[in-house]
């Protein structure tokens, strides 16, 4: 998309002869274009975006880049008498963008006929400049193509979307339909999809695997069993619930999940603000519900962290939290077969001290002191150890000590500020034993049992369009890279 909008901007700078209207402003808005570029590469960069969120600053970059052209165009060759002028550089944008950013056909259209209008806008900017009004025929000849573009440009999306689906199709595994791509990262795909018989919505997560001989590949596929059958047999209202697993024709390991509505907690402190200090208790004890039954049964989790907590509305229940991604899970006896049981995977952020060094094991313990490093971040709206890279935060985390949050915000009581620091002692057995032992240090809290049912209400009726709606899902798995350091949001939800 930047690379289209450069290639858009730059032509306007040399194309037009220096005998024609106003050549120097034509550059500089061609110049400001650019600029424009570099800011939503910047924000796209450094900004943790909702899916939403992303299309409209899209949807909006669409229409302003073609401003831009046709106001740069406009006053570098603008001719009252001329018909024949040639194919703006507008319609390519217009044509190319529905390809490359996928928004739906009724988004698309519309964001395609508001840029194309932005020919009629910069020849209303030329006359409000002082110059002779065009003649009706040369404006028809100017935007003209531009609104025919669109039209082009909606057949092509189509096209494209209609490509998709049959490789949805083809990506059919057994009884479960594949309908889109929700999610993609390192570790494979999550799918939307639908079992055919039933017609229950679920979430595929994918599972890639970059070996090729076949012992490796059946000891991967042992531990991808046992593992997602680890995580079925857990039974908390607040772990994320896998109804099947499977290996495809082509050898790709699948397991299916339930989809859920509403938002993960790493979006909704970048978006809404860190949280009330019950708030924020009530969902750490829902996630130690769910931990605690794992640590019980001897598995760990290894990648806990805010993005893999959910938020969500149940019938009876709001602000409903599901522990997502036990794609990870270990078991805690250390009986692993595979080849990767002194591997410590998990995220920057919130791994802990004992993870990082030489041939350390994932515990509950760990698990704890990711819940730590999560319940900072609800409370502060950052992460307790930065780093620039992610040396330097696991760095920080192995020598590093971090700040009292009671000390950073007056709302936090003392126990509660103390209690995060206990969950984030560099050693092991300083802090609260298990996800059990920290739920009891929780329920011991000042904030416990504050965060009300009336109070979460108020809250989701402020954001009505993360609350589930029948006929709509969203993924329980997110697989995009962890962010090293986010800007804390000042305002409280």
């Amino acid at each position: 998309m930047v690379t289209l909008s450069f290639a858009a901007a730059f032509p306007v700078l040399n194309w037009a002869p220096p005998s024609e209207r106003n050549l120097t402003l034509a550059n500089a808005v061609a110049g400001s274009a650019i600029g424009v570029c570099l800011l939503v590469i910047a924000i796209t960069r450094k900004s943790q975006l909702s899916y939403a969120s992303l299309l409209n600053l899209g949807l909006a970059y669409e229409v302003l880049i073609g401003l831009g052209i046709c106001v740069a165009e406009a006053f570098a060759s603008y001719d009252i008498y001329s018909v024949v002028r040639g194919v703006s550089w507008v319609c390519l944008w217009i044509v190319a963008f529905p390809i490359i950013v996928p928004a739906g056909q009724k988004r698309a259209l519309f964001a395609g006929l508001l840029t194309a209008t932005m020919g009629l806008v910069a020849i209303g900017m030329v006359n409000l400049s002082g110059a002779e009004p065009a003649a009706a025929l040369t404006v028809v000849y100017w935007v003209l193509p531009n609104y025919l573009s669109v039209g082009l440009a909606i057949l092509i999306r189509n096209r494209f979307a209609d490509l998709e689906r049959d490789v949805a199709k083809a990506r059919a595994l057994g009884v479960y339909q594949m309908i889109s791509r929700i999610g993609e990262g390192g570790m494979g795909e999550v799918w939307k999809a639908r079992h055919r018989m039933l017609k229950r919505p679920v979430a595929i997560k994918l599972i890639r695997s970059k070996r090729r001989d076949k012992e490796a590949i059946a000891k991967l596929r042992t531990r991808f069993e046992r593992e997602a059958q680890a995580t079925a047999s857990l039974s908390s209202p607040h772990t994320v619930t896998v109804f099947d697993f499977g290996v495809s024709a082509d050898g790709t390991l699948y397991y299916v999940m339930e989809l859920l509505e509403g938002i993960d907690l790493q979006t909704l402190v970048s978006e809404h603000g860190r949280l009330p200090p019950e708030r924020a208790v009530e969902l750490m004890m829902q996630a130690c519900r769910s931990l605690g039954e794992a640590h019980t049964a001897n598995f760990v989790h290894r990648d806990i962290k805010p993005a893999n907590l959910f938020l969500t509305v149940r019938e009876d229940r709001l602000d409903h939290l599901k522990v997502l991604d036990f794609g990870l899970v270990q078991l805690a006896s250390g009986d692993d077969e595979s080849d990767d049981a002194n591997n410590t995977p998990g995220t920057p952020a919130t791994m802990a001290p004992e993870l990082i060094r030489s041939g350390a094991e994932a515990t509950a313990q760990s698990d704890v002191y990711a819940l730590g490093v999560v319940l900072y971040w609800l409370l502060i709206g950052d992460f307790p150890f930065q780093g620039e890279s992610s040396v330097e935060m696991l760095n920080a985390h192995l020598r590093k000590q971090a700040s009292n949050p009671s000390e950073l915000r007056e709302e936090i009581s003392e126990p509660l500020g103390a209690l995060v620091l206990a969950c984030l002692e560099k050693d092991p057995k300083a802090r609260p034993r298990g996800a059990e032992g920290l739920g009891h240090r929780l329920r011991e809290l000042p904030e416990f049992g504050a965060w009300s049912e009336s109070k979460a209400s108020l809250w989701w009726s402020k954001n009505p369009s993360l609350k589930p709606r029948e006929g709509t899902f969203a993924p329980t798995t997110n697989l995009s890279e962890p962010r090293l350091s986010l800007v804390p949001t000042p305002e409280d939800t």
